[in-house]
């Protein structure tokens, strides 16, 4: 990262992408990933639809999102995220407007489909191509910074969404976050955002020993199925679970409000370990953060069925699951450029970014159709599976000499 001389400086320069980042991916994930989790019931019965139904709009979206994602990150690869972001706030605010004024299910997917092309344009991954277009090779520390602040987007979001739904219906939801997105996550990403690559390699001291240069693998063949089959994975389980924690919770016997204050538990848990690899400098290699993610994902879904649900085993799941995700979204944006390399990043994470945007969509209306079909248990077993497979594959990619 370019040094700084102190607070300031992430006022100026290049340093001023991590600031705005900062702010616009936790009001990003606030405003178009976590509400359905607290929205979807009231929508389901608002018009009569099954909850596997409402929650199809969600999943069309992540599907949406999938598709645009490697043509979002190439644009904002090539020309910034200036516009590319800022029109993609847009968007989202105008998809955020539709949903409560859809009168049918085609308008109301409709609305979706505007959401998942403003998520190809807004969460991690542009911002992820943003900070390695700035920062090249060194763009590990920044990630971290955004991943770090970013994570607290469920400890707002939730809290925010059960006190607007109980004070204004579910309606108010979306129309608080479309303002959110017009009014403040556009405009800094339009004005904010430095618009040169900034990035410099460090002069070398003329008697400095000579250092061979990192070596990358191509970004194709067995080692991209496997990075991208990883992520895909833990993708099923992120969305899956957020989609369905907290009404998992309340079916076996946690409060409302005792169920929300554990979902808001998931953002501070992912803050610190994300923290802990900031301050340890990211020596631990993305590789075995993302292996030693899956596993305590694993470990934590296995707890729950052993255990069973009691408010302090939900908040323990909630942490460990929270934990994990934290340092699996570093190395969503860090194992890449530590395996394929910065140049064509955005690509590269686009690419590997479909699939797991796919399996974010499909995850949700599989795990209700679980839930609907058999029990709260399978569809937990299903991630259990999933935590399984990603470990296998995160176990067998080697990294490049």
């Amino acid at each position: 990262m370019t040094s700084s001389a102190g607070p300031t400086s992430f006022l100026s320069g290049p340093n001023r992408a991590i600031a705005v980042l900062c702010v616009t991916q936790i009001l990003g994930w606030a405003a178009l990933f976590y509400p359905p989790g607290l929205t979807m019931t009231h929508i389901a019965a608002a018009h009569g639809w099954s909850l596997a139904q409402a929650l199809s709009g969600f999943s069309i979206a992540l599907g949406v999102s999938g598709l645009c994602a490697p043509y979002a990150c190439g644009l904002v690869d090539r020309y910034g995220g200036n516009g590319v972001m800022a029109g993609g706030a847009l968007i989202g605010a105008a998809g955020l407007l539709v949903l409560p004024l859809a009168g049918n299910f085609w308008v109301y997917t409709a609305g979706w489909v505007l959401l998942g092309i403003s998520m190809a344009c807004n969460l991690y991954d542009p911002a992820f191509t943003v900070l390695t277009r700035i920062f090249g090779t060194a763009s590990r520390r920044p990630i971290t910074l955004v991943t770090f602040v970013g994570g607290l987007a469920s400890t707002l979001s939730w809290p925010t969404t059960q006190l607007l739904i109980t004070h204004g219906g579910w309606e108010s939801v979306y129309y608080a976050f479309a303002g959110v997105l017009a009014f403040v996550v556009a405009p800094l990403y339009a004005f904010g955002l430095p618009r040169n690559v900034a990035y410099v390699a460090p002069r070398v001291a003329a008697d400095a020993p000579v250092v061979a240069p990192a070596k990358f693998v191509s970004p194709t063949g067995a080692t991209f199925i496997l990075v991208t089959a990883g992520f895909a994975c833990h993708a099923f389980m992120q969305s899956g679970t957020l989609a369905h924690l907290l009404a998992i919770l309340q079916r076996g016997g946690i409060s409302v409000e005792a169920s929300v204050a554990i979902g808001a538990m998931f953002g501070p848990a992912q803050v610190l370990t994300r923290m802990a690899d900031f301050a340890t400098g990211g020596r631990l290699h993305p590789l075995w953060v993302a292996r030693l993610a899956m596993g305590l994902m694993g470990c934590g879904f296995i707890f729950l069925i052993v255990v069973g649900f009691s408010t302090e085993v939900a908040a323990l799941f909630a942490i460990t699951f929270g934990a994990a995700n934290g340092v699996v979204t570093i190395a969503r944006g860090a194992l890449p450029l530590s395996l394929f390399g910065p140049v064509g990043y955005g690509r590269v994470v686009g690419r590997i970014a479909r699939p797991a945007q796919i399996c974010q969509a499909l995850s949700p209306f599989v795990l209700a159709y679980a839930i609907d079909r058999w029990s709260d248990r399978t569809a937990i077993e299903i991630l259990i599976a999933m935590a399984l497979i990603a470990l296998i594959c995160f176990s067998a990619i080697r990294r490049p000499t």
